[in-house]
C-alpha cells in the first residue's frame, strides 16, 4: 500500500468527545492544503458522526478507548478507528435513510453518503472501522 500522511489519537471517552476529533482533523487540515473544502467537509462529517455513534453507543457504563488513525494519501483518506465498546448490533447494508418520523438510525447512511467506503469487522475484543474517501469525489 502506498504511503501517506499519518494523523494517531488514543482517546478515551469520556472525558473525550468529539471536539478531540474535531482537533486531530484541524491538525490534518492544516497540513494537508491540498484537500479541497468539499472533501475535507465530506469527510469530517462522515468521522465525526462515526466516532459521535463509537462514544455514544458502544460505551456499556465503564467507557470506551479508542485509537484513531487518519492517513492523507495522494488519491484519498482514510480513517481508522479501533474501539474497546460493545460489538456493533448492525449491518452495513446500503439502503438509504429511515423514514422521516424516525428517531435513529441515520448516521450509517449518512457516513455511507458521504464517503466512498465504509468498513465494520469485529477482531477479540475490538470493533474495527474504516473509512476512506477518494478526493476529488463530487
Amino acid at each position: 500500500m502506498d504511503s501517506g500522511t499519518r494523523f494517531t489519537l488514543a482517546m478515551s471517552a469520556p472525558p473525550d468527545d468529539v471536539d478531540t476529533v474535531h482537533a486531530l482533523l484541524g491538525t490534518v487540515w492544516s497540513s494537508s492544503p491540498a484537500v479541497s473544502a468539499t472533501d475535507r467537509v465530506c469527510f469530517e462529517t462522515a468521522l465525526i458522526e462515526l466516532a459521535g455513534n463509537v462514544i455514544q453507543h458502544a460505551d456499556a457504563g465503564t467507557g470506551v478507548s479508542c485509537t484513531l488513525t487518519v492517513e492523507v494519501f495522494a488519491d484519498r483518506i482514510e480513517a481508522r478507528l479501533s474501539d474497546t465498546g460493545e460489538p456493533g448490533q448492525f449491518h452495513l447494508v446500503p439502503g438509504g435513510m429511515p423514514d422521516e418520523l424516525a428517531e435513529s438510525g441515520r448516521g450509517i447512511p449518512l457516513i455511507e453518503a458521504l464517503v466512498d467506503e465504509l468498513h465494520y469487522d469485529r477482531s477479540g475484543s475490538l470493533n474495527l472501522w474504516r473509512i476512506s474517501r477518494r478526493l476529488g469525489n463530487a
